[in-house]
């Protein structure tokens, strides 16, 4: 009985060791993605709020103010790897672009935001409200 108690118990952590992880990600600090855009994000308060700062690397625009960092306010929850949220109010246009995603740390100790946005620019007419949103996803990683 011993041996089945012992091998069930084995068998028990080994399934569950791949779910859990002592490494914290952390939103706090700087972050740039795969397009080139680097978001600084400031501290996370006891309710999980934050501000900070997106700068664009991908943009139409040849508008001086595409170059300054448009503002970020977003919310996360408080676990090892939190879901989170926040949203861009672009200084240079007239579009909002709201991100959700996980801030995970890999096998290597990596923190990585992996998230989906939806891009919504202003539009003059309700008929030309079919074009008016965009999806797409990024990744983020940690700038030193």
């Amino acid at each position: 009985m011993v041996p089945t108690t012992s091998l069930l118990l084995l068998l028990s952590l080994a399934l569950l060791a791949p779910g859990l992880s002592a490494d914290q990600c952390v939103l706090t600090g700087r972050w740039t993605n795969d397009l080139g855009s680097n978001m600084t994000i400031g501290a996370v308060n006891s309710k999980g709020e934050f501000n900070g700062t997106y700068h664009t690397a991908v943009t139409a625009t040849t508008n001086e103010t595409a170059l300054s960092p448009s503002p970020l306010m977003g919310t996360q929850h408080s676990k090892t790897q939190p879901t989170f949220g926040f949203t861009v109010n672009w200084n240079f246009t007239d579009s909002t672009t709201v991100f959700t995603g996980q801030c995970f740390v890999d096998e290597h100790g990596k923190e990585i935001l992996k998230t989906m946005w939806l891009l919504r620019s202003h539009v003059n007419s309700i008929d030309d409200d079919w074009k008016a949103t965009r999806v797409g996803t990024n990744t983020f990683t940690r700038l030193p």
